[in-house]
This record gives structure tokens, C-alpha cells and sequence, in this order.
């Protein structure tokens, strides 16, 4: 996992059309209040930052080295406080669905290098990643009295595409089983929220934050955004697309082992009242999350449950103004 002598090998320049020979890349360095961080780089320039605090995902660049996701302004990087933007996991817990803090602690957490992780299905050939794992500390198993592994690979594949693989297991030596709810809190950064619409969620249940958690079923047509919205789309395809109209971009989100998608913009009020998001920033992103949130995992000991996210951002294809949805919702 060396990778000093590929500092300089991530530039805004397009990439060359001959193929690349600098070989990914994973770099260790010290990031903001010298927090210990992952750089992965991928041969034709797109990058990804892991902070091992939290075990968190808060850069994603494209080839051009533009920045996909949302990380706020006035984020606070001292712990115990969670990073704000990028993508947060939460697990045990996702937001006050239990007894525990908000999202749970995971997102609060120094994660370890995984230095022998169990063999991986994926193919990781020609991609830079790192292995990250969480086991519960004394003052976690007060709070939340399990014992677990939780194993993260985040993998950056050579066309940009950003993979975060869990793998979480019931070590409990007493026989218990336990529950847990989870999701990829992941923001992604667009140019105005006005102008963003999300495709793959028409016509299906949600649950309203904003009401009570009450069900409610989705019209016909793709999201749009106009004021706060806090839903938990159930039961949701494995595909979802973000598309922003302004930057031609669609964010195209695939997952497997996550049925839910939470989709979350705090609009102006909310904004204004949380001290590590600026006031306006709220017009510049939008959280599409993938959960497993209506209904818990259960896991007996020795048990694993395995949740990914593939995270990719390709050039909107237009037909007559609008996105052609069977392209990118059907498409591979």
C-alpha cells in the first residue's frame, strides 16, 4: 500500500488518450487537525479521501478533478463531533430509529487499517483501496452491549467509480442475536438544488420525517426539489440517478444489500440552525442514501451481512431537454 512517489500524478488536465502506466495509488497522510487520512488515486486521475476517524469518506474527485461530494464549509474535524458531509455510516442506527445518539457511533469512531482482511469476492485489479475495520470499545458495549466486526473496503475503480463494501459480523459470545439499521449517508455536491431531479424512485412507499414517519406513496414523476425534504423511500430499485441539470452531470448510485434510499435536503431553516453547515450550502448538495432502514438486519453470532454502494458520475445524455431515464436506469 505505498504510494508516496504517485503524489503528483492527480492533475485538472483531461487524461492523456494513450493508456496511463501510473499505477494506483494509496498514500497515508495527515489531514485537517492532523487527523490520520487515506488518499487513493486511481491511473487516469480521479481521487477519494478516507479519514480513519469515523471511517469516512469526504473527497471524491473525477478525472478533471472536480469535486463530486458535499463537504461543508465549516465542517468540524474534532472528534467526538461526526464530520459533516461526504458519507458518514451510520450503524448501529440510523438517525433516532433506537435508543442510541443520532445515527449511532460509528461515524464517531477511530477506525484501524484492516491489515488481513478475509478474502473479498470483487476484483480489486487495477483499483486503489484500503481496508478499514471497527470493533466495539468498552465504552461502546455500555451503550450498545454487542460484540462485532464491522469491515469496510473503499475502492476507487478505474474509471472513477467510487465502491464501499461493509461487511459486518455478530461476534457475540453469549448466543445473542442482534439488530442493527444502517445506511451510506452520502452527500453529493450539485450546482443548485432547483435544478437536480432524482429518477428511480416514482410511484413508490416513503415514510415522512417531516410527518410523523407516516407512509405515504410517490407520484408518477422524478423528485424535484422545493422546500425541506426528509423521506425513506422503501422497497427502491437497486439503481437510483441523481441528474444536475446545470452541470449536464447524473450521479448514478447502485446498491445490493440496501433496500431503502433515504433522500434528505435540510432547506433553509435547518440550515441556519446547525452550527457546521453554512446557511446557503443547502442549494449546493443533496443526501441519497442507501439504507436498510424500515426493517433491522438480524444477525446470530457468526452471522454477516454484507451492504455496497457503487457510486459513479457520468455526462447526462439528453432527449428533448430531459434525461433519457432508460438509458441511465436500465442501461449497465
Amino acid at each position: 500500500m505505498s504510494g508516496e512517489k504517485e503524489k503528483s500524478t492527480v492533475t485538472s488536465a483531461p487524461p492523456s488518450p494513450s493508456p496511463s502506466s501510473v499505477a494506483p495509488s494509496v498514500e497515508f497522510s495527515k489531514g485537517i487537525n492532523g487527523l490520520q487520512k487515506v488518499i487513493l488515486r486511481e491511473s487516469r486521475g480521479s481521487s477519494a479521501e478516507v479519514y480513519l476517524y469515523g471511517g469516512h469518506v469526504t473527497s471524491w474527485k473525477n478525472d478533471h478533478g472536480e469535486e463530486l461530494l458535499f463537504l461543508s464549509s465549516k465542517a468540524i474535524f474534532k472528534p467526538p463531533k461526526a464530520i459533516r458531509g461526504g458519507i458518514p455510516i451510520c450503524f448501529p442506527q440510523f438517525a433516532s430509529h433506537g435508543t442510541l445518539d443520532q445515527h449511532g457511533f460509528a461515524r464517531n469512531r477511530f477506525w484501524a487499517v484492516d491489515e488481513d482482511p478475509p478474502p473479498f469476492p470483487t476484483n480489486t485489479l487495477n483499483k486503489a483501496f484500503v481496508d478499514l475495520i471497527l470493533k466495539p470499545s468498552e465504552e461502546d458495549t455500555k451503550i450498545w452491549p454487542h460484540s462485532f466486526e464491522y469491515r469496510l473496503r473503499i475502492a476507487l475503480g478505474p474509471g472513477g467509480d467510487l465502491m464501499l463494501t461493509s461487511r459486518i459480523r455478530n461476534t457475540n459470545s453469549d448466543g445473542k442475536p442482534f439488530s442493527f439499521t444502517f445506511a451510506y449517508h452520502t452527500y453529493f455536491s450539485v450546482s443548485d438544488i432547483s435544478e437536480v431531479r432524482v429518477e428511480g424512485l416514482e410511484t413508490l412507499d416513503y415514510l415522512d420525517n417531516l410527518q410523523n414517519k407516516e407512509r405515504f406513496t410517490e407520484q408518477g414523476d422524478a423528485l424535484t426539489f422545493e422546500s425541506e425534504v426528509d423521506k425513506i423511500y422503501l422497497s427502491t430499485p437497486t439503481k437510483i440517478a441523481i441528474i444536475d441539470h446545470e452541470k449536464k452531470r447524473t450521479f448514478v448510485l447502485r446498491k445490493d444489500g440496501l433496500p431503502d434510499a433515504v433522500v434528505w435536503n435540510p432547506w433553509d431553516k435547518k440550515a441556519k440552525a446547525m452550527a457546521d453547515f453554512g446557511d446557503d450550502e443547502y442549494k449546493h448538495m443533496l443526501c441519497v442514501e442507501a439504507a436498510a432502514v424500515e426493517k433491522a438486519v438480524t444477525l446470530k453470532p457468526g452471522e454477516e451481512w454484507k451492504g455496497r454502494l457503487e457510486l459513479s458520475a457520468v455526462p447526462s445524455s439528453y432527449c428533448s431537454g430531459q434525461l433519457d431515464p432508460q438509458r441511465v436506469l436500465q442501461g449497465s
